[in-house]
């Protein structure tokens, strides 16, 4: 007797699903396209023209890549998705911003147990809507039902971006002085880092639920999670073309401890004065309800910094009335210090 006919499907990968997905998507992605994009939605690849290039004297591409991280834990417990869309498209953005990159063009890649179209027209319309932000397109991607991967109702969520810059004006550690000050623009809350501590104090110590209304928050403690990770392209773009900058860190995974340090050369270091700081509410709840120690607040999360720019002391009082002028919350939080690459809280 022959076995019953297997399909595609019955494996646990449902290709309608995959082309009804695309459906929901393809007008949220074209809103993104401008006159750079080539080829249209569903090609092999996504192909740009270099028109934007044509501004630069000495241009050098600018790129990274990465993920949303344990916030999407969060995601699937509000079973909201468009905002860690947005997170993914911003974070990367702020990622090139650091060395000083523009910018060009985005991609991502969504990967889940079980498709569901609903679920990734919300992601992608996050993204989208954070492309247009950042003024990029998002010009291809890959969506991928991986069932024995990911269990049902879990995904993953990855970006790609690339970006342009002056040669001469790449951001690498070099322009940075002794006496230099840290201007920090502020975050609006956890941003895409710290998570999987974040939940294991709020949802496992402390047994709050996604629904609760807690501390002095105006939405539920999960809707407060799921604040979308600011972009600062646009306000550090404009700073940089009307001031000197000679640094600037993005303050993620391992928050101000660990991140302003990459950015340093040998025989520089940093001191912060921690009563420049202003950490929304959310810190001072995990930190709280976990006691969790200092030392792990200030090198799992950004403490209300969203990054930090590096600038001389002359320029300071100018950049920060231009930053106020674009309606950026930022104050000066520290200075550049002789020592070994490192920074110091007093």
């Amino acid at each position: 007797m022959m076995p019953k006919p297997v399909t595609y499907k019955d494996s646990g990968v449902d290709i309608d699903a995959a082309h009804k997905s695309n459906s929901l998507i393809k007008g949220h992605v074209k809103k993104t396209f401008d006159s750079s994009v080539v080829t249209d939605m569903g090609a092999f690849a996504g192909v740009v023209n270099l028109e934007k290039l044509k501004k630069y004297n000495n241009p050098v591409l600018v790129s990274s890549i990465d993920g949303v991280g344990t916030k999407l834990a969060v995601a699937s417990m509000m079973k909201k998705w468009d905002t860690v869309g947005k997170d993914i498209v911003n974070h990367c953005a702020n990622d090139i911003l650091a060395v000083g990159g523009e910018p060009l063009f985005f991609l991502d890649y969504v990967a889940s147990g079980k498709l569901e179209p609903k679920t990734m027209e919300q992601i992608v319309k996050g993204m989208s809507e954070a492309c247009l932000e950042n003024g990029m397109p998002l010009i291809a991607g890959e969506t991928a039902e991986m069932p024995g991967v990911y269990m049902e109702g879990e995904h993953d969520i990855v970006g790609c971006i690339v970006g342009v810059a002056e040669k001469d004006r790449v951001l690498n550690g070099t322009a940075l002085k002794e006496g230099d000050v840290l201007i920090g623009l502020e975050s609006n809350g956890l941003h895409t880092n710290g998570y999987s501590l974040a939940r294991k104090v709020l949802f496992d110590v402390a047994g709050f639920s996604v629904d609760d209304k807690v501390g002095d928050f105006d939405v539920s403690l999960g809707e407060e999670m799921l604040r979308p990770h600011k972009s600062y392209v646009k306000v550090a773009m404009d700073i940089m073309t009307k001031f000197s900058v000679h640094g600037i860190a993005h303050i993620t995974g391992g928050g101000l401890l660990d991140n302003i340090p990459r950015i340093l050369p040998k025989g520089l270091a940093v001191e912060i004065q921690k009563s420049s700081l202003n950490p929304p509410e959310i810190f001072r709840l995990i930190g709280e309800k976990g006691n969790v120690p200092e030392d792990d607040m200030y090198r799992t999360f950004n403490m209300g910094v969203g990054i930090v720019i590096v600038v001389p002391e002359n320029e300071s009082e100018k950049i920060l009335g231009r930053l106020k002028e674009l309606g950026e919350e930022a104050g000066i939080i520290g200075k550049v210090v002789s020592g070994q690459p490192s920074v110091k809280l007093i």
